[in-house]
């Protein structure tokens, strides 16, 4: 008998995507086939390609952990989905064994996959998932919209992680796509000033489209310590974001976990996300003399659900956050864009049905 085959965007290099036909996953018990409608690409599926995950990744690889679909096919042990049922995957598989895991913080596993980066993902016309991934998706909400539940669920974690409340203020160091993830959880959580700085001005012009009480910052124009005090009366901000990662250094202005510690209140909390291996300059005293926190941040636990009532009651805005929709087989041309194009392509969706 035939293999069945579909088309996939498969990592075969590092830096090089081929649009090939592969088998059609096979999936067991406890598994459904999801025929995949859209699939966003995302900074660690840029990191990915380029090779920055190795050895963790093993090539050839499908990418893509944001992504939505329907079911078509389920195990004879699934119980809670069934054919036609529109989802969403949470790619997220921690060992359920660890310490971080017996303590039920998942996010923390020391052996923590995801779908998409330790395995084959959505970049592809079906993806198998353990029934437990699925969220299901309500009727408000479109196939192209849902593909963005994950990428927004990093943004709502990071928010829960430093426990913004109503009335706090908040800077967020970068306006990239994960800092624009915070800043539209953020505003479902607080009505006060968010600040947003980045470099480039396109990215500093996207919160401002769907969202009011919003200050930019473009830290090449205008020092960024100095706007916050002077708009927060000499307070400091409640709660400071660092979205960045690998920071570009700017001359007279602090590095982007400095500039967190130096804009916050005493007491104030810093939540770290940007992944990067650059050293930081940390001063101590200044965190100790605000008797500061940090926390960090990783993917989700569970916010999902959270992320899907906030976009099915019109809360949160993809639209002002897609740059381009493209087909699967153009999977290429879309990361080389994402890579020469940061101040014109932030969020790009692969459409595979």
């Amino acid at each position: 008998m035939a293999i069945a085959k579909m088309n996939a965007a498969v990592l075969t290099e590092y830096r090089k995507i081929e649009w090939k036909e592969v088998p059609i996953p096979e999936i067991g018990d406890e598994e459904v086939l999801v025929k995949v409608g859209y699939a966003g690409i995302c900074g660690s599926d840029q990191h990915i390609y380029s090779g920055e995950f190795a050895p963790r990744t093993s090539l050839p690889l499908i990418q893509g952990h944001e992504f939505s679909g329907q079911v078509v096919r389920v195990g004879r042990r699934v119980k809670n989905f069934k054919e036609g049922d529109r989802v969403v995957i949470d790619p997220v598989i921690p060992c359920g064994r660890c310490a971080a895991c017996e303590l039920g913080c998942y996010p923390a596993c020391t052996s923590l996959k995801l779908v998409g980066v330790d395995m084959d993902g959505g970049f592809a016309e079906y993806v198998k998932v353990k029934e437990n991934m699925l969220y299901a998706i309500s009727d408000r909400i479109s196939d192209k919209y849902a593909a963005m539940v994950e990428f927004y669920s990093i943004g709502f974690h990071a928010c829960n992680r430093a426990e913004i409340r109503e009335g706090d203020t908040v800077v967020i160091w970068g306006g990239g796509r994960i800092g624009q993830s915070i800043m539209q959880a953020a505003r479902t959580k607080t009505q006060e000033v968010i600040f947003v700085l980045d470099v480039l001005d396109k990215r500093l012009e996207i919160p401002q489209k769907s969202y009011e009480n919003v200050i930019t910052i473009n830290i090449k124009k205008m020092d960024p310590l100095e706007v916050i005090y002077d708009l927060t009366n000499g307070r400091g901000v409640d709660v400071a974001f660092e979205a960045v990662g690998h920071w570009e250094e700017v001359e007279g202005r602090p590095n982007p976990i400095v500039g967190c510690v130096k804009s916050i209140r005493g007491a104030g909390t810093v939540c770290v996300l940007g992944l990067s291996d650059m050293p930081v300059p940390l001063i101590m005293k200044d965190l100790i003399w605000r008797e500061a926190r940090i926390v960090a941040s990783r993917v989700n636990h569970g916010e999902f659900r959270e992320v899907i009532r906030h976009l099915a009651i019109g809360n949160l805005h993809p639209d002002v956050l897609i740059s381009a929709e493209m087909p699967g087989y153009q999977a290429s041309w879309a990361f080389s864009l994402l890579e020469k194009e940061p101040e014109n392509y932030l969020k790009i969706l692969l459409k595979f049905s």
